[in-house]
């Protein structure tokens, strides 16, 4: 199994420099991506034989995409960062895994370019060198990371002030899209919230108005065998981990509750559950690895409408949560959402973006002990109920109880 998803990641690797070329920190988050989930997904025990035959569909649909590349094509370093052959990269994403001190020490040398060598070097130093206790992001060595984020500091990053567009009429916008499947709510109550499983989009979670949680099979159109529970109110938010083997579930009775999902048979299994505070509707959960080389803390966003955004740490495998941070913002009775950004695990510090009742958006650092607020929007005329970014972060979205939507674009250095 190790030895198929190792070839899928390669495969990744070498026609890694044809993605994005204008937005190098993207490429370098997809292939980490890809080897998180890769290597997650090599632990769940796959049939190896579909494994192959996925390894040879993509290798024909990069091929297809990029075409075909030589070895010496697929062997040129591209900004100081890729080493000189897709195996390299392999083996170097494994050493830090297990131990970047064992770099060399396995009995041979590795081919690597001098600046590839050198970002190694870089590496090694970041994530030895001596964190505060607790802390999820790049400490003021790693260098490496600043380099991908663009070597800006976060506020720079996060600076975002001029609309780009805004949506304020939306009738019949969507009249030219096709309905490809209709499933109604295994209850025939209303639909609150639904999310797809990260590893099998056949498979769909619904919470509903009668406090209950089914898995459904989009195909069939009905609920999985074992995927029901039952939670203490109206299922109001749903996130998955991203290897999709636990699910979170919020309810308007302030509760969170951690479901154990089996990837062979749907079934739910509940594990924990964590009171955010009695009776307040918890609107919204995200879910996130920080995937960074320093830190690997998996984490959990909450909206929980007590004037206050909740960043709690995931502390077991069964979902066990631990508040690490809360920050300040205006949420009492609407459905505020918020996010994670999804660049930040490669720079210094960290951010989180929230929407607010007080018709702000809100850029926080995650790691700032004091005066955490990177960045503040105004322009919306009601409560901001939900904040989305494109996949390089140069522009953000912010949608509000009046149905404006606002695209921000971020400003250029």
């Amino acid at each position: 199994m190790a030895a198929v998803w190792q070839q899928v990641l390669a495969v990744d690797a070498r026609y890694n420099a044809y993605r994005t070329p204008n937005f190098p920190q993207f490429r370098t988050q997809y292939i980490r991506r890809r080897s998180q989930l890769l290597r997650d997904n090599a632990k769940g025990g796959y049939d190896p034989s579909l494994r192959k035959q996925y390894l040879r569909l993509r290798s024909q649909l990069l091929a297809q995409r990029y075409g075909p590349l030589s070895e010496q094509s697929s062997f040129r370093a591209y900004s100081n960062s890729i080493v000189r052959s897709s195996r390299t990269t392999l083996d170097r994403m494994e050493d830090f895994d297990d131990d970047p001190r064992a770099l060399g020490a396995r009995g041979h040398r590795r081919s690597v370019s001098r600046g590839s060598y050198q970002l190694q070097a870089q590496m090694n130093r970041a994530v030895y060198d001596e964190r505060p206790p607790g802390s999820v992001v790049p400490t003021s060595v790693a260098e490496a990371s600043r380099a991908m984020a663009g070597d800006t500091t976060l506020s720079e990053n996060y600076a975002f002030a001029g609309m780009y567009h805004i949506f304020d009429q939306h009738v019949d916008e969507a009249e030219d899209g096709k309905c490809i499947r209709e499933i109604p709510d295994p209850d025939a109550s209303e639909l609150l919230c639904c999310t797809f499983q990260p590893m099998n989009n056949n498979l769909t979670v619904v919470g509903n108005g009668k406090h209950n949680l089914h898995v459904v099979n989009i195909s069939t159109g009905k609920k999985v065998k074992g995927g029901s529970s039952k939670l203490t109110g109206r299922v109001l938010s749903l996130s998955f981990d991203s290897p999709g083997r636990i699910l979170w579930a919020g309810d308007d009775k302030g509760s969170i509750f951690s479901f154990l999902f089996d990837m062979a048979t749907g079934k739910l299994t509940k594990a924990k559950r964590l009171v955010v505070n009695e009776g307040s509707s918890v609107t919204s959960i995200s879910a996130r690895s920080w995937i960074s080389r320093e830190a690997r803390d998996p984490s959990l966003l909450i909206n929980a409408c007590i004037n206050k955004l909740l960043l709690y740490r995931v502390v077991d495998n069964e979902g066990t949560l631990q508040l690490k941070r809360s920050f300040q913002i205006q949420q009492s009775s609407h459905p505020v959402r918020s996010i994670f950004c999804p660049l930040m695990s490669f720079r210094q510090g960290a951010c989180i973006v929230t929407g607010s009742e007080d018709m702000c958006v809100y850029f926080f650092d995650v790691e700032r002990a004091t005066k955490a607020i990177v960045n503040k929007l105004q322009g919306h005329s009601a409560a901001v109920l939900d904040v989305s970014f494109n996949c390089d972060e140069s522009l953000l979205a912010s949608s509000d109880a009046k149905g404006m939507v606002i695209v921000w674009k971020r400003e250029q250095k």
